[in-house]
């Protein structure tokens, strides 16, 4: 399929109020980058492609196209909040937009200190926070009010916080390590904000996700042979009632997956470019492919309805690539040019 670049909407669309509800009433205009695929690249310089639902627009450059500016260094991630979508910047700012136009509404960028990920829970951010990479003991997550967007407190926790994830009013933090290593994943009760419990689990924890069964699913990549300490890789299972583990499928020496997604009552990681999934109910994991992406860096992966969305960083310089791939046949779709170091696949 042929890709069209979209062109730059006139300022009244740009203006335009748009509902704080996904679906918006048909006598309501639509924001230019509502319903569709939001990619944010890491950079150098960062920024975010926008990708139309049905494939047939893409825009590059989308905040610096409204708001003429850039979106900062190192664009670690976004999360999205009812009409709002918060861009978290390595660097120590997280800047407010809105999530269907893009315009500027704010800044957050005091009481942050190499933040990475962000989360709502109990009408609150929870932002995780390295701290000095180097110091194993200055880690935190912030907490952050939605309406000043100001961090109105900070909860200590372990080293390399990362990927944050909010169920109900008690959220999850895996525990990569940052320039190090760890092996745990904390649990923060948002009616106190206190540290209840960590969880142990396999070395490196970063992507998490709730599966249907209600259980929180952690992949491990383990310490990799490179460090002269290769351990394994596994995908947990947390009961979040208990907040134990239940169970725990480890891979074979030597493979270190570190994407996941989900789909359909299928659990789908990598090991490089290849995708290889396993069900709800599987006792071991599996090292043959379903299929091998056309991605040179697979940098990230995320599925939603039918299909199956891959980024590739290529050579962490030129401009990345997201391959669309249907999730029956594995054939491609399309593909479409995505910023630097194309990293996080979003929906809007």
């Amino acid at each position: 399929m042929k890709k069209i670049i979209l062109s730059m909407f006139t300022m009244s669309l740009l203006i335009v109020s748009c509902s704080s509800d996904d679906d918006a009433t048909p006598s309501e205009p639509l924001g230019a980058y509502e319903e569709g695929i939001i990619v944010s690249g890491e950079g150098g310089p960062s920024s975010i492609t926008f990708v139309s639902e049905d494939l047939m627009t893409s825009e590059n450059q989308i905040y610096f196209n409204v708001n003429n500016e850039a979106t900062g260094v190192y664009l670690q991630s976004l999360g999205f909040n009812d009409d709002k979508a918060y861009i978290v910047v390595d660097a120590g700012t997280i800047t407010v937009v809105n999530r269907y136009t893009f315009e500027k509404l704010g800044t957050i960028s005091t009481g942050l200190t190499a933040p990475r990920y962000i989360a709502f829970a109990n009408g609150k951010g929870y932002v995780t926070n390295w701290g000095d990479p180097y110091d194993e003991t200055d880690d935190f997550v912030a907490v952050v009010d939605l309406t000043a967007n100001t961090v109105i407190s900070t909860i200590p926790v372990g080293n390399g916080p990362e990927q944050i994830l909010a169920e109900d009013n008690v959220v999850y933090v895996s525990h990569k390590g940052a320039f190090s290593t760890n092996n745990i994943v904390s649990v923060i009760n948002t009616s106190s904000d206190v540290l209840t419990t960590t969880i142990t689990v396999n070395d490196n924890p970063d992507e998490m996700l709730v599966d249907d069964n209600g259980d929180l699913v952690v992949l491990s990549s383990g310490k990799p042979a490179w460090t002269g300490d290769e351990t394994k890789a596994a995908i947990t299972k947390i009961d979040m009632d208990t907040n134990t583990v239940s169970t725990t499928l480890e891979f074979s020496d030597g493979e270190h997956p570190e994407l996941m997604m989900y789909l359909n009552g299928n659990l789908y990681y990598n090991l490089g470019s290849s995708v290889l999934s396993i069900t709800d109910d599987a006792t071991a994991v599996t090292s043959t492919p379903l299929f091998t992406t056309a991605a040179t860096t697979l940098y990230g992966m995320a599925a939603k309805d039918d299909r199956l969305y891959f980024v590739d960083a290529v050579d962490y310089t030129s401009a990345g690539q997201l391959f669309i791939y249907d999730d029956t046949s594995y054939s491609l779709i399309n593909s479409f040019n995505a910023p630097v170091v194309a990293s996080k696949i979003y929906f809007n």
